[in-house]
Parts: C-alpha cells; sequence; structure tokens
C-alpha cells in the first residue's frame, strides 16, 4: 500500500494544503474583513452548539465532523480527485485563515496550545485520506483507459482507511475535546 506512487499523493496533497493555508494565512492578514466573515461563518455553520457541550459531546461531534471529512477526501478519489484536491484546498484556506486570526488576537503561544495537541493527529488524517483519494483517482484513472479493478483497489484502500486514518480520527477527537481546553487554560 505504502509505495512510490502513495508517497507521490501524500505530497501531493501535502503541498496543496500548504499552499492554501498561506493562500488563507495571507488573505485574512491583508484583508480583516475576510477574517470576521471566516469567524462568522465558523460560529453559525461549524461550531454552533460546540461551546454549549459537555467534553463527552463535544468528542463525539468533533469526531463525527472530522470522519465525514476524511470520508469525503478519500471518496472524493471518485470524481478523478477533484473533490479530495478541493476540499483540501478549502480546509487548508479555512485553517490558515483561522491561525491569522488566532495569532493576531490572542498570540503564538495561544494558537499552538490550540491547535497543536490535537492538530499532529488531526492533519495528518487529513492529508493521508486525501493521498488515498488520489490513489482511488488513479485506479478510477487505470480502470477507464485500460484493463484494472478500481473496486478492488477501492477495497483495499478502505481497509487502510479503517485501520489508520479511524484510529488517528479518534485520538485527535479525544485530544481536542478533553486535552486542548486544558492547554488553553495554562496559556489564558
Amino acid at each position: 500500500m505504502f509505495n512510490r506512487a502513495f508517497g507521490i499523493s501524500v505530497a501531493v496533497v501535502a503541498a496543496v494544503f500548504v499552499i492554501a493555508l498561506g493562500m488563507g494565512f495571507a488573505l485574512v492578514s491583508v484583508n480583516e474583513a475576510v477574517g470576521s466573515q471566516l469567524m462568522e461563518f465558523l460560529r453559525n455553520e461549524i461550531f454552533i452548539g460546540v461551546n454549549d457541550s459537555d467534553s463527552l459531546t463535544l468528542l463525539v461531534k468533533i469526531f463525527l465532523n472530522n470522519v465525514e471529512a476524511c470520508i469525503l477526501l478519500f471518496l472524493g478519489g471518485a470524481s478523478l480527485g477533484l473533490l479530495t484536491l478541493l476540499i483540501i484546498s478549502v480546509n487548508g484556506m479555512v485553517i490558515g485563515g483561522v491561525i491569522a486570526l488566532v495569532r493576531e488576537e490572542r498570540g503564538l503561544l495561544f494558537m499552538a496550545a490550540a491547535i497543536l495537541p490535537h492538530g499532529i493527529f488531526e492533519i495528518p488524517a487529513f492529508l493521508l485520506s486525501g493521498a488515498l483519494g488520489l490513489s482511488l483517482a488513479r485506479a478510477v484513472w487505470d480502470e477507464m483507459i485500460r484493463e484494472g479493478d478500481a473496486a478492488e483497489v477501492a477495497k483495499t484502500l478502505g481497509i487502510t482507511f479503517v485501520r489508520i486514518i479511524l484510529p488517528l480520527v479518534t485520538i485527535a477527537a479525544f485530544v481536542e475535546a478533553f486535552i486542548t481546553p486544558y492547554m488553553i487554560t495554562l496559556i489564558i
């Protein structure tokens, strides 16, 4: 599973994510109105009801949200990778914008405490899900232009998803629900 082609997929997804992250950071740094709109969107669409949740409910909400994103990144490969690349780009831009906002409002130490504890699990889960999506895209393409069995490749990729992505997302959700808030209180 982890061969040269998969390594290239990881590199492509990581490059797209980093470029989008930089674009989101730059956009919000240059235009505060974009940052305000981003935060309003996140509050109304993503974080609605999250602040009112107990840690266990928060854990479940975070887990389900991240699993959904990872599944979409993976299955987006069926669109020849276009959906996968779009999703990783949008997530990169949003995260970059949030980093710019938090850094400006709270500083680097707060930003690190708010992102790093769970981000070291969550971001690799997203990147690897995207790489699985690009691997699926290659299998679909191979089946379209010559002999190949995209369904068989998808099965193998799905097993990898369950074995690697789900544990990463589970750990990230636990850390984000229970440890990240504690780390933030140490900074405040």
